[in-house]
């Protein structure tokens, strides 16, 4: 009988030590895991001090409650990160100048009459002064904006926003319209040097002349007569550094160019579809082979790649041909 208890006590104490042993092994694990995603999700002095200490004795459980508290929060931004589709962070320009585009929902018109110009201007100086960001360039088109701005402070995702909002605000209650006026995310680049601020400039007051609607100082709605006596609410002190007087900025802005600047129409397609579409269209290997056409056989198959969907730029890119040409072709 004695033999017997003493057989099942031994038993019972072996399944005792498998289950600690269990527990520890499980312990380890955790612990291992738990450093993993702190590495990750947490940086600084005393979480790097804890995690040491922690790898020094694994099977220790880490109580601290300020880096627990951390940690989580980490843990549960990370997590809202890993299912949010993230989108590509804006980059500002280190010279202080962008070149921005605000866009109509849907190529929606802005601006019905001319009322709706001036408020624009209106909400465009206050806004201005609201933010500190400065404005070099502007032109109002029917379904979209373009503004070269100074912005010294960072300020132009707040500039844009208040922009946005307030006009949007003022055009839905005039014309007693639902839902949103402007497209959601506004276009932009950082302009980082002299020679592109000029290019900007330049090419935002000859929109107008690229729509075919007129030349740049016939345009009521661009800042072209601002160059002399410019708004308080703009800041063209290097550009008149770099142009000099009147005459030099009226020849410069009337000179042929081939300016390439940020686009109101992205292109819907990138270039190996362009390329695949102008090798089916037109039956050639390549776009350069249009550079031998006659100019009557050149224009034909320009004209055919404009209705094939293929923007100017990708046109211009693939031929080899000059924007000019494609755009009057």
């Amino acid at each position: 009988m004695k033999h017997h208890n003493s057989g099942r006590a031994s038993g019972l104490a072996l399944v005792l030590i498998l289950i600690v042993a269990l527990v520890i092994a499980w312990l380890a694990v955790t612990q291992l895991g738990f450093l993993r995603r702190t590495e990750k999700g947490l940086s600084g002095p005393q979480s790097t001090d804890v995690v040491q200490q922690a790898r020094k004795s694994p099977g220790t459980v880490l109580v601290d409650s300020s880096f627990l508290m951390r940690y989580n929060t980490a843990i549960h931004i990370n997590r809202r990160r890993e299912h949010a589709m993230p989108r590509q962070a804006r980059k500002l320009s280190e010279f202080g100048y962008m070149h921005l585009i605000i866009r109509g929902i849907g190529k929606q018109i802005m601006f019905e009459e001319k009322a709706d110009y001036e408020r624009f201007l209106s909400v465009l100086e206050r806004v201005c002064g609201e933010t500190e960001v400065r404005l070099c360039a502007y032109c109002l088109m029917e379904n979209h904006v373009h503004l070269l701005v100074n912005d010294q402070k960072k300020s132009t995702p707040l500039f844009m926003k208040k922009l946005g909002i307030s006009y949007a605000q003022y055009f839905n209650r005039k014309y007693r319209r639902n839902g949103h006026l402007l497209q959601d995310r506004y276009l932009s680049e950082p302009v980082e040097d002299d020679a592109y601020l000029l290019t900007v400039f330049r090419y935002i007051l000859n929109n107008p002349k690229k729509a075919g609607i007129c030349d740049a100082r016939s345009y009521p709605w661009n800042s072209y007569a601002q160059y002399d006596l410019p708004s308080p609410f703009m800041d063209l002190s290097l550009i008149r550094s770099l142009l000099g007087e009147q005459a030099m900025y009226e020849a410069f802005i009337d000179a042929p160019n081939d300016d390439l600047c940020l686009e109101c129409d992205r292109p819907e397609h990138d270039d190996s579809w362009a390329l695949d579409v102008l090798r089916k269209s037109l039956g050639v290997d390549s776009g350069t082979a249009l550079l031998s056409y006659d100019r009557k056989k050149r224009n034909d198959a320009l004209r055919k790649l404009k209705t094939k969907g293929l923007t100017i730029r990708q046109i211009e890119r693939l031929t080899g041909i000059n924007r000019n040409i494609v755009q009057k072709a």
